[in-house]
């Protein structure tokens, strides 16, 4: 929330659980690409979340110990998909 990217960034959530996941876009100033990954594979991507403003945001949800969020356009354009395994480097 009220966070900028510059560049290649992005910011990394690590749950505490192997679970579902839930964001949403409350006081985002850019719409973001919300990634969720369960061991070292993209369970799922919600591309293109809006910002939102009010009190009634919707929420995008996916399987995760880990949830990326990107600058939007950011997985369609390096053609990052479902199924793709990642690895991080801290």
């Amino acid at each position: 929330m009220m966070k900028t990217f510059d560049g290649f960034d992005g910011m990394l959530f690590i749950m505490p659980h192997d679970e579902m996941q839930s964001f949403w876009m409350k006081n985002c100033i850019i719409p973001l690409d919300i990634v969720f990954i369960s061991g070292r594979q993209i369970e799922d991507i919600s591309p293109n979340c809006p910002p939102c403003q009010t009190e009634d945001c919707p929420s995008y949800q996916g399987k995760g110990g880990m949830v990326l969020e990107l600058p939007s356009g950011y997985c369609r354009n390096n053609e990052i998909k479902i199924g793709d395994l990642v690895d991080f480097e801290f």
